[in-house]
Order: structure tokens, then C-alpha cells, then sequence
């Protein structure tokens, strides 16, 4: 599995602060992953990241290794992740990945934080 660096679009980390990757697996792109920068509470202004897999990708262990790659290629040190709380495999992806649950009172979704190793 490899990331490629792309620009990403406005929503989909090419705006100010964004960073995106299209995910390759065997020469085939297999999703994109990207860190959009964003302002929301209850953190206020943050690296927040996303993935998405191709269908035929999902459930291949493709995700967790694009999520910490994408966090280590990236500029921020402190990375969140915004999920539905029923979103297991996203969780799970994402936990492999060394992000850890940031339980904040009053937020709706699941939150994750990754953080760089020193």
C-alpha cells in the first residue's frame, strides 16, 4: 500500500491547511485519505482527518495503515478523527492506526486523537 500526495480538493484537503493522499494498492488507486484543517468545537481549530476506501478495498486492513501513513507524512502533530459512534471498523482502523478516544462531554460523534510519537 502506498500514498501518493495529491492537491486534493476544497473539502477534501486541498483547502488552507489540507493535505490529501489517493491510496494505491498494487498500482490500483484504492481510496483517498486527506487532513482538512477546521475550526469546530468543542477543540476549536485542528487537523482533522478522513478516509475513504473503494468498495472492493473495504475490509482489507487497507485503512489502518493509510490513516498512521497519512499521519506520519503529515505537518501536524495533533490529529483528530470525527466519526459515527456505530462506525466499528472506522474505530478499529483508526485505534490499529495509534489514535486513542478523546471522550469530550456534549460532542455527538466519536472523537479520536493521534498524536506524534517524539
Amino acid at each position: 500500500m502506498t500514498l501518493i500526495a495529491t492537491k486534493g480538493t476544497q473539502d477534501r484537503g486541498g483547502g488552507s491547511g489540507g493535505e490529501a493522499w489517493r491510496i494505491e494498492v498494487e498500482g490500483q488507486r484504492a481510496g483517498i485519505v486527506f487532513i482538512n484543517k477546521i475550526d469546530e468545537p468543542p477543540i476549536g481549530s485542528h487537523a482533522s482527518i478522513q478516509i475513504y476506501l473503494n468498495k472492493p478495498n473495504q475490509g482489507r486492513r487497507i485503512g489502518r495503515v493509510a490513516y498512521r501513513k497519512a499521519c506520519e507524512a503529515s505537518r501536524y502533530d495533533v490529529i483528530y478523527a470525527h466519526m459515527r459512534k456505530s462506525n466499528h471498523a472506522s474505530r478499529r482502523a483508526a485505534e490499529e492506526a495509534g489514535f486513542a478516544e478523546d471522550p469530550r462531554p456534549g460532542h455527538p460523534q466519536l472523537l479520536l486523537v493521534w498524536r506524534r510519537r517524539p
